[in-house]
């Protein structure tokens, strides 16, 4: 197994990915803090570790993907309060809805989900362990506190001292604390709220906290790679660190990931501008291939733009794709183990998710020029707008091979589908997807299907003029034929304007 370069946060660089243990990884993402419905941000982190698992996987390694869900914050009382409702309620919809989001999306389940509310006696325990050592102190007002100060290092992810911190940041004034800087890892319950027992009176953890908890739980005191979105490095990480460190003793993740933000026509994602979207606003006017697409072309770091026109762009590309593919027997072409509607179920054991990976086999008979193109795009920290680029001329060569030597084309749309699943593309049936994409057709079906028969009549009385001139009128609207021994196809492609 050749090298992979992963860019580490931490270094600020790429560097070649060693696991902790030969051929396992063990990864944790920071999840959805569960009041509201998922937004296109957590689309993108959703997306984006789903294909490094699925490609870590597809590599031969044996991955444990853990995804926290945060079930009690500030957020969620309030919103429970404001619904009326429980914030059992709350989380058990938002949670199941989540669900429905990623499946749409073909992302994996996590082979994880802790809850905060069902870690509370080892965030306790890390607790007593961080002021044992001198950490952490309670407060009189029954909050405890972490020492910022006291941990040597604080601010290395970010690239960041104490003293830049101090006069940058808007730090919140508390009298209880000993330094501004100091972060809650324990809140005192305040009347009528939720709470547990702890040394310190009823209360419930701080949001940092927990991930130092879970991920300990879930991986052990150091593990290989810990993500999560753009907006998490400081103060969240960087406070992960402070406390999993001091605690343990011992380096807490080898490399650090963060995928790149989402904005909305070249502006930040904001309720305040109105620009703000739900994963199932947008799926309710576009194919979920399509937006996973959209999240898959551009490298993992960098920033997407979502607009009309990007989503175009996808669909487009997508296009190409399936009608490449169209016209082509395709059982038993689907290689990456997903559901025949190209989509896994959540909740599927660690064998099945394992499977979802993909083969890593090359498809006999292909080029595996490919194969070796698409992974050492991959092995580039993840380099999927590379990959996507082999995929377009594995598509290209698909197209000649079908006019100049179609007994080959099987093998290479085999291949497509197979490097296609590792990204978690292409897996739907090319016909249903190109003709769910036609929006508004030139002409009804049932009109298509009487110029298919017109066409095959003239064809019977060697008409064969008429014939052509029915499939070259049809083609101008964007109506392509596709003949076959089962008869004639059609999909439709939207002419260049």
């Amino acid at each position: 197994m050749t090298d992979m370069q992963i860019y580490n946060t931490l270094t600020r660089r790429k560097e070649p990915f060693t696991p902790i243990e030969p051929g396992r990884v063990r990864m944790y993402v920071c999840g959805m803090t569960v009041y509201d419905y998922c937004h296109l941000g957590h689309a993108r982190v959703m997306v984006a570790f789903d294909v490094i698992t699925r490609y870590l996987r597809h590599r031969g390694y044996d991955v444990t993907y853990v995804r926290n869900v945060t079930d009690i914050d500030d957020k969620i009382l309030r919103r429970a309060d404001e619904n009326g409702e429980t914030i059992a309620s709350l989380t058990e919809r938002m949670i199941e809805a989540m669900h429905e989001d990623e499946a749409r999306l073909g992302v994996l389940a996590p082979d994880q989900e802790p809850r905060a509310t069902r870690h509370i006696d080892d965030i306790i325990a890390m607790i007593e362990t961080l002021m044992a050592k001198g950490y952490a102190y309670a407060a009189d007002n029954g909050d405890v506190y972490y020492r910022v100060r006291r941990f040597e290092g604080y601010g290395k992810l970010n690239n960041r001292d104490l003293d830049e911190m101090r006069s940058g940041a808007r730090i919140e004034v508390d009298e209880h604390k000993e330094d501004p800087l100091d972060f809650v890892l324990w809140k005192a319950a305040k009347p009528g709220e939720a709470s547990w027992p702890s040394p310190w009176g009823e209360g419930r953890p701080g949001w940092h906290i927990e991930c130092s908890a879970m991920s300990k739980c879930c991986l052990g005191e150091t593990f290989d790679i810990h993500g999560g979105g753009p907006d998490l490095t400081f103060p969240h990480h960087e406070n992960e660190i402070a406390q999993s460190e001091a605690a343990n003793g011992k380096p807490f993740v080898n490399t650090w990931m963060h995928a790149g933000a989402v904005r909305v026509n070249h502006e930040k994602m904001s309720k305040s501008l109105g620009n703000f979207f739900t994963i199932r606003e947008v799926l309710e006017h576009h194919d979920p291939e399509v937006v996973r697409y959209l999240l898959v072309a551009s490298h993992y770091r960098s920033a997407i733009n979502y607009a009309p026109e990007s989503l175009a762009d996808a669909r487009k590309s997508l296009e190409r794709f399936y009608n490449s593919l169209a016209g082509l027997s395709l059982e038993g072409l689907s290689l990456d183990g997903l559901s025949q509607e190209g989509r896994p179920y959540h909740g599927q054991s660690r064998e099945e998710a394992a499977a979802l990976g993909g083969a890593g086999a090359v498809v006999e008979g292909v080029d595996s020029d490919f194969d070796r193109r698409f992974t050492a795009a991959m092995d580039d920290d993840f380099n999927t707008a590379g990959a996507l680029s082999v995929l377009f001329d594995l598509a290209r060569e698909l197209n000649r091979t079908k006019k100049e030597a179609p007994d080959q084309a099987p093998a290479l749309a085999a291949e497509l589908r197979r490097l296609g699943g590792i990204l978690g593309l292409l897996q739907q049936d090319p016909a249903l997807f190109l003709k769910a994409g036609a929006g508004e057709l030139p002409l009804s079906e049932a009109e298509i299907q009487a110029k298919i028969d017109e066409r095959a009549a003239a064809k019977k009385a060697k008409d064969f003029a008429t014939a052509d001139g029915i499939r070259d009128e049809l083609a101008a609207l964007g109506i392509i034929l596709k003949d076959s021994r089962e008869g004639t196809g059609w999909v439709f492609e939207r002419p260049e304007a």
